[in-house]
């Protein structure tokens, strides 16, 4: 078979998901939430059950994975035990139990000649899903595409691809075992890079598209995307601790954000420490921070309390690390903090930890990033922990969409307009 003939072949093969998805979607769409939810519990015992078929293959991509010379911190990512299977399947139930969006109505009225409109919310149609090394992501879109009454069509990568293979074929089987369409759930896995290129030029058939993984991977979509895109961005993420702040509370936010999971985009990556408290906050947090195996990359003030720390860098403020590295810098005060994060921030998520009311306020208005806090760890920023079941990943985009997006987020409008025969005069 000729070079040509193999790339008609496989257009040939794209364009047919892209169609059986479209065909799919509008199945979907009039399916009942009790239809859904049968299909969600398919899913999580599908996942129960087939930890002999998942973790082998899981294995397998780890393996490569390593012999490849992939991050620790991808690694972890790419990993799937037992247990977090386990946590998979929790969360598939858990996106049972929220409130079907589909048919929720926005806002109504009815206008001075009698027409009655209803804003109601629909589903978007086919999401389109790329990502790297994150199998778990698989599932996750999957469950919260369908009980909002979407396909998905999905490339997860090289890295996890005898994971997600077996995945996308359980997540098939347990739609169909339920009566809905296999084709609700697809991936273009098996073509690689031009699989990849296919969504990213699939406007008409995919409705939109969600990348997630690294900064050069969500720019490439972004860019190169004719299809509608909802950003998710780095995680640069910031946690300054205020002069006021008790000295036990910072110790235990910073080691938490930063350690909890630190491969996760939510983690710590740069520590701001306002000067006036420096003294009393440092040596403490430097020292939890060096007990829990983080390397510290600090200025000229933190390396004068902890000598063993690297210089940090200009590229070291930018850095998102996803590894047990972090960035310190102590700042003149909260001005000073709130120029650092404007200009370093990617708009993922960053913490004060304060008894400063005053600079508690402050902090939430003016900071411009998708999740803002006070006195808590960053490693809150997640669709489970808000409380969606799970997340299709964390835009930092202002359009639509911000934040975890959970079920509503995958949703759009339409208007209803019932009349009587109005005319327009």
């Amino acid at each position: 078979m000729t070079d040509q003939s193999v790339q008609s072949s496989t257009e040939t093969r794209i364009a047919e998901r892209l169609e059986a998805a479209r065909v799919a979607a509008r199945v979907l769409a009039t399916r009942s939430t009790l239809e859904k939810d049968a299909a969600l519990e398919a899913i999580a015992l599908a996942i129960e059950a087939g930890a002999e078929r998942i973790v082998p293959a899981n294995e397998l991509d780890l393996a490569n994975g390593r012999e490849n010379g992939i991050a620790t911190g991808l690694l972890d990512r790419l990993r799937l035990d037992e247990p977090r299977l386990r946590g998979l399947a929790a969360a598939v139930r858990d996106v049972i139990a929220l409130p079907d969006p589909v048919g929720g109505v926005v806002r109504g009225s009815t206008l001075p000649n009698g027409l009655r409109l209803s804003q109601v919310r629909v589903p978007l149609g086919v999401v389109g899903a790329i990502y790297e090394a994150r199998p778990n992501v698989t599932i996750d879109i999957a469950a919260l595409a369908l009980k909002s009454g979407n396909v998905v069509l999905l490339r997860g990568g090289s890295a996890a691809e005898h994971t997600n293979r077996v995945l996308v074929e359980l997540l098939q089987e347990a739609v169909a075992s339920v009566g809905l369409p296999a084709a609700a759930v697809q991936t273009v896995d098996e073509f690689g890079r031009e699989g990849a290129r296919a969504l990213m030029r699939a406007r008409g058939f995919v409705d939109v598209l969600v990348p997630r993984g690294s900064a050069q991977l969500i720019r490439t979509v972004v860019e190169e995307s004719t299809v509608p895109v909802i950003e998710t961005g780095a995680g640069v993420v910031h946690m300054l601790l205020d002069a006021s702040v008790d000295t036990a509370m910072a110790v235990e936010l910073a080691v938490n954000a930063k350690t909890h999971r630190p491969s996760a985009c939510n983690a710590l990556e740069t520590l701001l420490v306002h000067r006036a408290a420096a003294d009393r906050l440092l040596p403490p947090v430097l020292e939890a921070l060096a007990a829990a195996g983080v390397t510290v990359h600090g200025d000229a003030a933190v390396r004068a309390v902890r000598p063993d720390a690297l210089e940090a860098t200009e590229e070291d403020w930018a850095a998102e690390y996803l590894s047990l590295d972090l960035a310190v810098r102590v700042v003149d005060d909260l001005d000073d903090a709130l120029d650092h994060i404007r200009r370093y921030s990617t708009r993922h998520t960053e913490s004060i930890v304060t008894a400063d009311l005053a600079s508690a306020e402050r902090f939430l208005r003016e900071v411009d990033s998708a999740a803002v806090m006070v006195n808590a760890s960053t490693r809150f920023t997640d669709g489970g922990q808000f409380g969606f079941g799970a997340e299709v990943g964390i835009s930092t985009q202002k359009l639509h969409a911000r934040g975890p997006m959970g079920l509503p987020e995958l949703t759009s409008t339409k208007w209803l307009v019932r009349g009587d025969g109005q005319i327009r005069a």
